[in-house]
């Protein structure tokens, strides 16, 4: 029987500014041009991040925007390399962070649930399995075979929850991901995600809604530039949290 856990010491990881100062291909010819270089300095966004969860664990990640929630969600998920430290992560992973990810415009979006299923780790007999199951939750119609750039932002957030919601996974990522989406999908969408939670030997919740935290999970980091400054039960961490807000309140 294989070990399900999540086990991180040391971790630091940086943003590129290359990327930041090269975003398309413009941005790099004008800076060519003009003989401009980069003066920015990479971001430090995890900071000695050391923390274990183990199975069994429910765990909410809370803290003001830009504090490292799904930057850390996403080096769990393997998205973002570290640059120095030890990630280790026992257990197939079922992450449901950007909705963006592994979408492409001009493709279908029979197309782009193949695309999105390969980035997520399936194979292509894999994703064609489950394709049926797919498009019946995204319930698109004929939307379907349509490219993707013609959706709506419902209709975004209802095909990507679909691919993702499909897969296996001991270890549950969550991101506050259910912004768009008309109320009935909504709802189902919920009681997926509720099912998944039960089924996940871990999950991880990154929210900046105090009362989902306390309703599903016992354990809560807290982040503050890229670090983090509490772990504890879930009711200390809110506790917490809501000081930080109000002390960055009075400093306004």
């Amino acid at each position: 029987m294989k070990t399900i856990g999540i086990k991180l010491q040391d971790i630091e990881l940086y943003y590129s500014s290359k990327a930041f100062c090269e975003r398309s291909l413009k941005a790099a010819v004008l800076s060519f041009w003009k003989h401009e270089k980069n003066t920015l300095a990479d971001i430090h966004a995890l900071k000695s991040v050391s923390v274990e969860i183990r199975p069994g664990e429910r765990v909410a990640l809370l803290g003001r925007n830009g504090a490292g929630k799904s930057t850390f969600l996403k080096m769990v998920a393997g998205l973002y390399p570290i640059r120095s430290g030890i990630r280790e992560v026992s257990g197939n992973i079922r992450a449901l962070l950007e909705l963006s990810l592994g979408f492409e415009s001009e493709a279908t979006g029979k197309e782009n649930i193949l695309y999105r299923g390969l980035m997520l780790g399936l194979t292509p007999q894999q994703v064609l399995s489950k394709m049926d199951e797919i498009i019946a939750f995204a319930d698109l119609g004929e939307f379907i075979d349509y490219p993707i750039k013609t959706y709506s932002a419902g209709m975004m957030v209802r095909l990507a929850f679909a691919v993702t919601a499909s897969l296996d996974g001991d270890i549950l990522l969550l991101d506050e991901i259910l912004g768009a989406g008309d109320f009935a999908f909504m709802q189902k969408a919920k009681q997926r995600i509720m099912g998944l939670i039960e089924q996940a030997k871990i999950v991880v919740l990154a929210t900046h809604d105090m009362g989902a935290a306390q309703e599903i999970c016992q354990r809560g980091l807290l982040f503050s530039h890229g670090e983090i400054i509490f772990d504890g039960p879930i009711q200390d961490v809110t506790s917490e949290y809501q000081k930080l807000l109000k002390a960055g309140a009075a400093n306004e």
